[in-house]
């Protein structure tokens, strides 16, 4: 097995379980390995840390697996992880009143670079390093054999296969390809995903306890949910008896299938409206025009995709939020969220308290959301805890 010497100094991570290697950490490379390939990790001395496999295109030179050195990574090894991952599930796998969730979490499963969602009978996969690419047949046997889907679909092409040396993939991998809309429920209510070119894996099924728990404090009240996508927290508020909800997002898709889901679960057409518009602006049009809101919802993309945009990706939550709070009626409900993994929590409350002294409003947190148990955070990998949020009261 080819093995990768760190320099010195740099192995303090890979000893307390930290999944990564920087390539800056590599200091002598013996053997060939190829991109995928399983290597051995040592020290700068040479006395074993960890097993991986390797990427000399990657700014993560080697993702690693396996801390034991007598434990061989082969065909088990991978189905045992995937096992594992998914009893963890079995919970929201047996549900009658939800049939998506994240099967597989990536390095917080123990799997760098695989991602699986289930949407009722079908399955979007990403794969996203060489070393999954080079395995996926086994993985893909793996839950062909556990949960016998109509179809797996691949929506491997995100950003970070280019940085690991590897051209998009996109199209089905096994049984039927999915039609144009899936029906799938989560907490009781059906939605039509596009799984082949809907956004990321075809849903954000990170929000399913967030958006029942915002919904049941919708009861009655004027709700406005911004970058409502296909729908998620507007049904549930209709769902718990919202007068009335205005949902915004800027694409088109996203509105015309949040309209489908409206007729789907049967709800008032008159309690809701669905305005295609960049959110900034139409926040703002409702500020012009003086309109209050009981509840807002505020569930923007990611704005920092790294710690170098921190500073640009504060400012422009501050701006978002400080206009939202705006539109409140005094004790009014914000459910804000980040699902940026370089701003905190920590952060993300002294934004909130930033845009609320320039808004001239008081501000109680009363609830902290963040990632269901489908996107567990491992305690050695931190950075996959990136979705946050938190429930505030304005006066």
């Amino acid at each position: 097995m080819p093995e990768i010497r760190l320099k010195k100094g740099k192995d303090k991570a890979a000893r307390q379980l930290h999944p990564w290697v920087f390539s800056g950490a590599v200091d002598v490379i013996k053997g060939r390995p190829e991109n995928g390939d399983i290597v051995t990790v040592t020290d700068h001395a040479g006395t074993f840390l960890a097993k991986g496999f390797y990427n000399d295109q990657s700014r993560v030179a080697v993702r690693l697996l396996e801390w034991n050195p007598d434990t061989e990574i082969n065909e088990e090894w991978w189905r045992n992880r995937m096992r594992k991952s998914l009893d963890a599930r079995k919970p929201l796998l047996n549900s009658t009143e939800t049939n998506t969730c994240r099967l597989i979490f990536s390095e917080a499963d123990f799997l760098p670079g695989l991602i699986a969602d289930r949407y009722g009978d079908y399955i979007s996969v990403q794969i996203l390093t060489s070393g999954v690419e080079k395995i996926k047949g086994i993985l893909l046997d793996e839950l062909q054999q556990r949960l016998n889907p109509k179809g797996i679909f691949d929506r491997s092409d995100a950003s970070a296969r280019a940085h690991e040396g590897m051209d998009a993939s996109h199209g089905s991998l096994f049984g039927d390809e999915p039609p144009q809309y899936v029906e799938v429920i989560e907490n009781g209510i059906k939605y039509l995903i596009n799984i082949a070119e809907g956004q990321k894996s075809g849903f954000f099924c990170d929000q399913r306890d967030n958006r029942r728990v915002v919904a049941e404090h919708s009861e009655g009240k004027r709700v406005l949910d911004c970058f409502s996508y296909s729908g998620g927290f507007s049904l549930n508020s209709l769902k718990h008896g919202a007068s009335e909800v205005i949902s915004v997002d800027s694409s088109a898709p996203a509105i015309e299938t949040l309209n489908r889901n409206i007729l789907l679960n049967g709800f008032a057409q008159l309690k809701h409206q669905a305005i295609q518009s960049d959110v900034n602006k139409q926040l703002r049009v409702f500020k012009e025009s003086n309109e209050k809101f009981d509840l807002l919802i505020l569930d923007p993309p990611k704005y920092a995709p790294s710690r170098s945009a921190l500073d640009k990706a504060s400012r422009a939550y501050k701006d978002l939020n400080r206009i939202g709070m705006s539109l409140l009626n005094t004790g009014g409900l914000l459910a804000t969220f980040s699902c940026s993994g370089a701003v905190d929590i920590s952060l993300f409350k002294q934004i909130l308290a930033w845009a609320a002294l320039d808004a001239g409003k008081d501000i109680q947190f009363i609830y902290q959301f963040c990632q269901p148990e489908d996107h567990p955070v491992r305690a050695s990998f931190p950075e996959g805890e990136y979705l946050k949020g938190l429930l505030c009261r304005i006066y």
